[in-house]
């Protein structure tokens, strides 16, 4: 294959990871309303290290199972932080207008990321280790 032709193919790749993103985002939602309706906690450690196991024998390579591990962090934290960002939101509605959570709408991942910027209780993206 040419260069160009290989560039092409990391473009298509590109738009089928963004689609499959943000399906797994929209999971991640669903997830943190049902959270949120049963007072579950947005970080579960013992999930993330679940989904850490899964993605390390799914893996086929050439990505090193480490490097791997690195994406998911950060996708985990990405997760956790659209998770909070939106329950809080949804609080806030709730507070405005006097109602109760319906369930429907956005939410967050059983297993996500906290969010970004060294808030408290976030999981270093780097390290996995909660801060």
């Amino acid at each position: 294959m040419t260069l160009e032709e290989l560039r092409e193919q990391i473009d298509v790749l590109d738009r089928q990871l963004v689609e499959l993103l943000s399906e797994r985002a929209r999971a991640a939602q669903q997830i943190g309303h049902l959270k949120a309706a049963t007072s579950l906690p947005v970080y579960e450690p013992g999930r993330e290290k679940v989904i850490y196991a899964n993605v390390r024998a799914a893996n086929k390579g050439p990505l090193p199972d480490i490097e791997l591990t690195h994406i998911y962090e950060r996708i985990i934290d990405v997760m956790r932080a659209l998770q909070r960002d939106e329950l809080a939101s949804e609080r806030n509605a709730q507070a405005h207008s006097g109602s109760t959570a319906t369930g429907l709408g956005r939410g967050g991942d059983d297993a996500p990321g906290q969010g970004t910027g060294g808030q408290i209780g976030s999981v270093a993206p780097e390290t996995g280790n909660k801060q």
